[in-house]
């Protein structure tokens, strides 16, 4: 576009040419959304050294009195520098004028829509240690989570320029993830535990001091039954006691001049005894099993619940 040029007594030319100036700069999204940029404009003449044309900057910085504002970026400042650079080829020097454009990303729309339906979804990852083993939801919970952190994470990459580095909230989505991946790899592992059946070991006795007194005290499960401040001991099953007369042990006593239909009838009462008795042991055998998977999901809930928190922070502390 041919403009003209205004010149006066003294020499000096005003030429107001109008140009739309399109420049490239290295974007850093290391801390996507609340990241700032910085993209430098230089100024300068190629043809004519500094001895034959001069550039000055009126001003410290550009005026930006007509900026428009845009709805994602906030413009802090603008400000310009006189620079003299010699190159090896010449012995005159180039001036030139650098404007820095200095950009803050306004993360709102972010925070909203895609930081705070991750913290919210994420803390549904630790809860599913608290759902009862017996309703056959916990797993289909931990990889619906993981799905949905997935879709979340697509939205960001499709969001954000291509850059070898990994933005923040990517990497909050990839710890989330993780975690979450790894409560569902636990909470099958606690299921087996949880549906041992009758044909089970039983329960070591570090587990029982460990799992069954201490971390249940510390993870405050307890059954019906139990004080909060000291679990009771369990009672052992009393031993079938036999004297010379007969077996007693049922609420019967036969003598030794008990006829042969007597006899038998003795044993048969002893022998449903004896499966009574060996219930109960596969019974108490199994519900202690139930017991250290309860005292295991309640232990790993609140370890969970600790890091989505303390990632929680970590996260918002940037946007502060």
């Amino acid at each position: 576009m041919e403009t003209n040029v205004v010149i006066q007594y003294d020499g000096q030319i005003m030429w107001d040419s109008p140009a739309i100036t399109k420049s490239s700069c290295k974007v850093d999204v290391s801390f996507f959304p609340f990241d700032a940029q910085q993209c430098r404009l230089t100024f300068g003449s190629w043809t004519y050294n500094g001895n034959q044309l001069d550039i000055h900057n009126a001003l410290d910085s550009a005026d930006l009195a007509d900026f428009v504002e845009n709805v994602e970026w906030e413009v802090l400042g603008m400000p310009a520098k006189r620079n003299i650079v010699l190159y090896g080829c010449c012995a005159d020097p180039y001036p030139d004028v650098t404007y820095t454009l200095k950009l803050q990303r306004r993360a709102s729309f972010y925070v909203f829509n895609m930081l705070i339906p991750c913290v919210m979804i994420s803390f549904l990852a630790p809860l599913g240690f608290y759902l009862p083993a017996d309703s056959g939801e916990k797993v289909s919970l931990g990889v619906t989570v993981l799905l949905a952190l997935t879709v979340f994470q697509l939205l960001v990459a499709e969001s954000m320029p291509p850059s070898e580095n990994v933005p923040l909230i990517g990497k909050y989505y990839i710890a989330t993830m993780t975690m979450i991946t790894a409560s569902t790899a636990l909470t099958i592992f606690i299921m087996n535990i949880h549906h041992c059946g009758p044909g089970a070991k039983p329960v070591p006795k570090w587990a029982k001091k460990l799992i069954l007194q201490y971390m249940a005290r510390i993870c405050f499960v307890y059954e019906v039954g139990e004080n909060c401040l000291s679990a009771q001991p369990e009672k052992p099953e009393p031993p079938p006691q036999k004297g010379e007369g007969g077996v007693r042990g049922t609420g019967m006593v036969c003598k030794t001049q008990c006829t042969c239909n007597h006899e038998q009838l003795l044993r048969n009462v002893e022998y449903v005894a004896n499966c009574y008795r060996d219930q109960r042991a596969t019974q108490r055998r199994t519900g202690e099993w139930k017991k250290v998977a309860k005292v295991m999901d309640r232990f790993f809930m609140w370890i969970f619940f600790i890091m989505v928190f303390f990632m929680s922070l970590l996260i918002m502390s940037k946007a502060i």
